[in-house]
């Protein structure tokens, strides 16, 4: 498999983001994650979502550490420091589940914390429903499980046909329309690092296509098998909401009737937060994580 890996300098002197990288092996790839704290701690594994990559938690995880939980980072292959595949169909919704997967069994991790946001959950929360043995308690912050039957608003084909036909596509700018606060430019610059020309876009223009949006889908059928797993379980899911997404909002209350683990946390709408809330409330965010597993799980 044709890839390639950003050069390190990209990511010299990026603000609030000190963290050691970590490295594992996947399907021949390279993954990188953050791993900070106690390693004996209790694991938060935080998912980001698409164009982003573990820069996105950079406010979350000094919190959560200095709260005595793990925080583990996992930037997806195609995104962040980890290796990029130049082909576009080098990427399957599948295959990126697989890659994560195997990450997470190289750790050997238990009663995890997950925290999962856009593509986060797609790929976590099919994760919960295959290893529910190793998950303790789940965030969902403006995420879902795509059925093919629930409807994704005209907001998310228009980041498909940007992502297919705009000659030039910056990560930056789909996070700045996705919050509602104004991002500095050094922060842009973060976002933009592991990607310092089109050839290392392939994930980011593949994944948006990836996404099964109808019935007869093989990933639509196979969530929706896995929504019946996850109806079932009794691990506590707290759901945190921007008002302000324009892909996700409304999306929390399908959860609510769907998963009994959901029906007993007191769930949570962000006035005045978009689609990236570790952007636009990061700090609150990460005190509602830690108040939330100290409450539920620890």
């Amino acid at each position: 498999m044709n890839r390639l890996q950003t050069p390190e300098y990209r990511f010299e002197l990026l603000p609030e983001y000190p963290f050691k990288p970590h490295f594992c092996e996947v399907g021949g790839l390279r993954m990188h994650y953050v791993d900070e704290g106690d390693s004996a701690a209790l694991p938060v594994i935080m998912l980001h979502g698409e164009p982003t990559w573990s820069y996105l938690y950079r406010k979350m995880i000094p919190p959560i550490t200095s709260a005595g939980f793990r925080a583990l980072v996992p930037d997806f292959i195609g995104f962040g420091k980890s290796d990029k595949p130049v082909d576009q169909y080098e990427y399957t919704y599948q295959r990126i589940v697989n890659w994560t997967q195997n990450w997470l069994e190289q750790l050997n991790l238990h009663r995890i914390a997950l925290v999962c946001q856009d593509w986060g959950s797609f790929i976590g929360l099919r994760l919960v429903a295959q290893n529910s043995e190793i998950f303790s308690g789940v965030v969902i912050a403006n995420g879902f499980l795509p059925d093919g039957i629930t409807p994704f608003p005209p907001a998310f084909y228009l980041w498909r046909m940007l992502a297919k036909f705009s000659p030039v596509l910056k990560a930056s700018w789909i996070v700045q329309m996705g919050t509602t606060s104004w991002i500095p430019i050094d922060v842009r610059a973060g976002y933009d690092a592991p990607f310092p020309n089109p050839k290392y876009q392939a994930g980011l223009r593949a994944l948006p296509f990836l996404v099964p949006t109808t019935e007869d889908n093989p990933g639509s059928i196979l969530n929706r098998e896995l929504w019946r797993v996850l109806a079932s379980l009794k691990v506590p899911i707290l759901t945190v909401f921007g008002d302000h997404d324009p892909i996700f909002r409304g999306m929390d209350s399908t959860i609510l009737k769907r998963m009994s683990g959901a029906k007993i946390q007191q769930h949570l709408v962000l006035a005045g937060a978009g689609h990236f809330i570790q952007e636009d409330r990061g700090n609150e965010l990460a005190e509602i994580i830690i108040n939330f597993v100290h409450e539920s799980i620890s």
